[in-house]
């Protein structure tokens, strides 16, 4: 315990991030020493650290602060890893900037799992949040941990999908623990907070201020064998996560999408430089097959689904359908029906499960 408390005391000196940290423990063998040690003495062994910094290395003011901390995040059931235990994730010990601490919410011992990182565009489209939510439950129901941001959007979609599925997911949060960030995800907050994890870097009441995401992005590919782009825009935040994951040497998937929707721009330029092509939660599989941290299992996809019967009439109709949304009087000009009979076998089909509504009176396959 008080090693863990010399590590959350340091830790929360003012002004103290990642590198810093890494040149004092370069010179000094612990955050114990470094707090023990005078001022003095550590400018002068550890020269490059700002004056204020220095100064606020306080052994019995961090110290207090750290044992309040500690209660804290006792009372919400929150444990505080730091990357000397086992319990710290290997994958993440391993990249060249871990964070110090992680704090980590719910079970937490799927940062031990096959993890796999999926993000996208938080304005994302119909067509990316349906990918996103089935491949996360296809994912699960092969094995895999779902890591995600908890941003709306692919984020949401994605750690929906696999609490739907009854999967695994992790939440990698740009703020304290206790704060429910955007608002908006606050349901999916605890539910995932009761069936999944949640984990941070930054200590209880941290504000999700804007330069903590890029950052927060590194722990998301750091966690995960591989990061996989559902949609980008040219200039997007994922595709930071994709840079992240390609200097941590992970694996980097991308989801093709229509070629006239600036939502695609940076996923098809991640398809052109390399990135790998995702058709099916095959494709990932057979990519990650050779991870020695991970050995999926076998395919379990839409267990116990039964096949859908269509009358003749059902089928020429849905023939005509596609996973984009259509109106009602573009289907009935293609299908040379009358505008009641189409309503009609619209209904039916989205009765069955196979197609589904969308606002503006249009309808679609459903996916999948």
């Amino acid at each position: 315990m008080n090693e863990l408390i010399d590590w959350l005391a340091l830790s929360l000196t003012p002004g103290l991030g990642v590198r810093t940290w890494n040149k004092l423990l370069e010179v000094f063998a612990d955050p114990g020493e470094v707090l023990g040690t005078d001022q003095e003495v550590i400018r002068r062994r550890v020269p490059g650290i700002r004056a204020d910094v220095i100064a606020a290395i306080d052994r019995e003011k961090l110290r207090a602060a750290a044992e309040q901390e500690l209660e804290r995040a006792a009372g919400l059931g929150i444990t505080i890893l730091t990357r000397k235990q086992e319990s710290y994730p290997e994958l993440l010990r391993n990249i060249d900037d871990p964070p110090i601490l992680l704090y980590a919410r719910g079970k937490v011992d799927l940062l031990h799992n096959g993890c796999l990182a999926m993000v996208g565009a938080r304005a994302a489209t119909v067509y990316g949040r349906q990918i996103a939510h089935d491949l996360a439950g296809r994912l699960c129901r092969r094995g895999f941990t779902v890591v995600s941001g908890l941003a709306l959007g692919i984020d949401a979609a994605a750690h929906a999908g696999a609490l739907q599925a009854g999967g695994a997911t992790v939440a990698v949060l740009g703020c304290g623990l206790d704060v429910v960030y955007p608002p908006q995800n606050r349901s999916l907050y605890a539910e995932i907070a009761a069936q999944g994890a949640m984990v941070s870097e930054y200590p209880l009441g941290t504000l999700p201020e804007p330069f903590r995401f890029p950052a927060r992005n590194r722990i998301i590919s750091g966690l995960s064998l591989g990061v996989i782009v559902v949609e980008a825009a040219r200039k997007s935040g994922s595709l930071i996560t994709a840079g992240f994951a390609l200097d941590q040497g992970r694996e980097v998937f991308a989801i093709p999408g229509r070629i006239d929707s600036c939502k695609s721009e940076g996923t098809h330029r991640l398809l052109q430089d390399g990135a790998k092509l995702v058709h099916s939660v095959d494709d990932i599989v057979e990519e990650l097959s050779f991870a020695p941290a991970f050995q999926p299992g076998p395919e379990a996809d839409r267990p116990g689904r039964a096949m859908v019967s269509l009358s003749a009439a059902e089928e020429e109709l849905f023939a005509l359908l596609d996973v984009y949304p259509q109106t009602i009087d573009e289907i009935t000009r293609r299908c040379g029906m009358t505008v009641q009979k189409v309503s009609e076998l619209l209904l039916m089909l989205e009765l069955k499960g196979v197609v589904e509504s969308q606002p503006g009176n249009q309808y679609q396959k459903k996916n999948g």
